[in-house]
């Protein structure tokens, strides 16, 4: 790597910043556009096409929260996609999600003309496409030059569209003809399910903030929070929008308008407010192509990291903190395609791509689920699970169904040619072990899984949590680990402990033994049923051991408790009393945790069981 670039991205994105560019990403041509097209297939039960749509978005929403507070990693459902279900379905993920974002973003741009005709009608379709090229040109640059002025100026977008919405809807409701909510229900349920899953794509722009994860400040909290706030308001303004619509158009005014939201700003404000929600349809559509460079270009990156692309992919900008040789690529791909592409039917594939890309996220929550790797540690768990996951497979595939035949053998062509990439460059790459050899392993009971996931879990929860390693962690990685694999007695155990550190610490292995034997007699070490801490005083200076045991049959410490499976030893010196109680300390609260005794019998090996202490969540001393 050169000297003008790094390998990390810096996390410079807050809850605000999650916020907008997931409710950015969502609000364009799924409010400002469809909804006209809606009602002309369902009539005014447009307002509960849109209400359900949201609803059948949440499996994807809860999943891919729980990944992302997991994994929080450059690439979104590419590094979900991979890590579950290995390089092959990886190969597939991350370059339709590049593909069906860039694409997404680039219509966004060019929808803009459908509005700027409302503002000059004598526009022309170069100067459009001219207008738009400029747009994607100058938000390339931006998103180059900075993360965080790319955040904040999505900022400005969003809240000055949220602004102009809400007084839209407040100001409608004072002119609303409930006779125009008449007939609501309509017979034909296949076309309500239809109207519902176009609808559903314009949700979709709400997972992008995954692709962008490593770039989140506190990603555990901010992440699912931002997604969720976002899924909430956009879910009231497109409810109440919609309603208010319904209740200021006639139906001919409305059904298959390509700018409803437009005719009723002139309606509630005259010609003025038409252009009022012009300019609001053209923030939204801004926003979401910033959104959408913003979480594209990260897919190279993640892919580039993993060898799937070439290497400068992967490259960041000392001076910018940014991926730009990723950045500069996918707003090529974005001028090329609005310049030359005639792409309707593109964005038709991009969406049934986008559609099967939550499958397989949805499949990825329930394998990393089920591989029990202990390194896989969400702080957001996906509510009524295995069950929302089950059902949003079944609804996804109804709509992808619902895509057509023409978008479903594009994107079979598609996935040839991703498949035909793997073999000419990807296959002999990739390195790592999926979480679904996990469940192999688990279901075969042979161990061919390795350790490779569950190391690289492990970095991604210290980078997480920013795991600063204090004295006693030290420790922990230098300290011997026992597994011993049948019960033994109390003596049997310290003799084998006497053994392991006599040398070490420069004592006669028999003095050691009795001082253990006579501790315990003093009052048992078992802290609790399953834990002991035995812990004695020698004479010298600067001398310091632990060793950490388990046995899952059980060592018997006192007849009165049941057997004990995890033991931390200390011996120390007088001078060492303090460090003593801090070491006390620190194992008390990682034998506090929520999984602490599940994780200790469960874990595969030595590393793993070294790896549970590292990692908790405890309180650590500064260096």
């Amino acid at each position: 790597m050169g000297s003008n670039y790094r390998k990390k991205l810096i996390r410079q994105l807050s809850c605000t910043d999650v916020f907008c560019i997931a409710a950015g990403a969502m609000i364009s041509s799924g409010l400002f556009i469809l909804p006209g097209i809606i009602y002309a297939k369902v009539g005014p039960m447009v307002i509960l096409v849109y209400i359900l749509a949201g609803i059948f978005v949440l499996p994807a929403l809860f999943s891919k929260a729980e990944l992302t507070t997991a994994m929080p990693k450059a690439g979104g459902d590419y590094f979900f996609i991979e890590r579950s279900m290995g390089s092959v379905a990886g190969a597939i993920g991350g370059f339709a999600s590049w593909f069906s974002l860039s694409l997404k973003s680039a219509f966004a741009l060019v929808g803009i003309s459908v509005f700027i005709t409302l503002i000059n009608q004598d526009i022309t379709e170069m100067q459009i496409k001219l207008i738009a090229v400029g747009l994607c040109m100058f938000f390339t640059v931006l998103n180059v030059v900075s993360v965080k002025i790319t955040g904040k100026v999505q900022v400005f977008l969003v809240f000055i569209l949220i602004a102009l919405l809400l007084l839209y809807i407040f100001r409608g409701m004072m002119s609303l003809d409930v006779h125009r909510y008449v007939p609501f229900m309509i017979s034909d349920r296949s076309a309500v399910f239809a109207a519902v899953g176009m609808v559903f794509i314009s949700f979709g722009g709400l997972t992008k903030i995954s692709s962008i994860a490593e770039e989140v400040k506190n990603p555990t909290r901010n992440i699912p929070f931002g997604m969720i706030l976002a899924f909430c308001v956009v879910m009231f303004l497109y409810g109440l929008a919609i309603f208010v619509t319904v209740g200021l158009l006639d139906k001919h005014e409305f059904a298959g308008s390509f700018t409803p939201i437009s005719i009723g700003g002139t309606k509630i404000f005259g010609s003025i407010g038409g252009v009022i929600m012009a300019i609001a349809a053209i923030f939204a559509f801004i926003s979401t192509a910033n959104a959408g460079i913003l979480s594209a270009s990260r897919f190279p990156v993640a892919m580039s990291r993993d060898q799937f692309l070439p290497g400068f992919f992967a490259k960041v900008n000392k001076r910018f903190n940014t991926p730009h040789y990723s950045i500069i690529f996918t707003g090529i791909f974005m001028i090329v395609v609005i310049t030359f592409l005639d792409f309707e039917n593109l964005v038709k594939v991009a969406s049934t791509m986008k559609i099967i890309l939550f499958i397989l996220v949805l499949l990825a929550c329930v394998i990393m689920r089920e591989s029990k790797i202990l390194n896989y540690k969400p702080t957001f768990i996906s509510p009524l699970y295995p069950w929302i996951q089950i059902i949003g497979i079944i609804s996804y595939s109804f709509f992808v169904y619902k895509m057509g035949t023409a978008a479903l053998f594009t994107t079979v062509v598609f996935v040839i040619l991703c498949l035909l990439w793997h073999r000419i460059y990807i296959s002999g790459r990739a390195k790592s072990k999926s979480a679904l050899i996990h469940i192999v392993e688990r279901v075969t009971a042979k161990d061919i899984a390795g350790d490779s996931l569950h190391a690289e879990l492990g970095e991604i929860l210290r980078e997480r949590d920013k795991i600063i390693e204090d004295r006693f962690d030290k420790l922990v990685k230098k300290c011997e680990i026992i597994d011993i694999g049948k019960e033994t007695s109390l003596e049997n155990f310290f003799t084998i402990i006497a053994d392991k550190i006599a040398n070490r610490l420069d004592v006669d292995h028999r003095q050691l033994f009795d001082s253990f034997i006579e501790r315990e007699k003093e009052s048992t070490t078992t802290i609790r049923p399953g834990l002991a801490i035995p812990h004695i005083t020698i004479d010298g200076e600067n001398k310091f051991e632990l060793v950490i045991a388990r046995c899952e049959a059980g060592i018997n410490f006192i007849e009165s408790m049941p057997p004990v499976y995890a033991v931390f030893v200390l011996v120390g010196s007088r001078d060492e009393r303090n460090f003593h109680l801090r070491a006390l300390s620190a194992i008390a609260q990682v034998a506090q945790g929520a999984d602490f005794d599940r994780d200790w019998l469960h874990a595969k090996n030595i590393e793993q069981l070294r790896d549970i202490i590292l990692l908790s969540t405890r309180r650590r001393e500064k260096i």
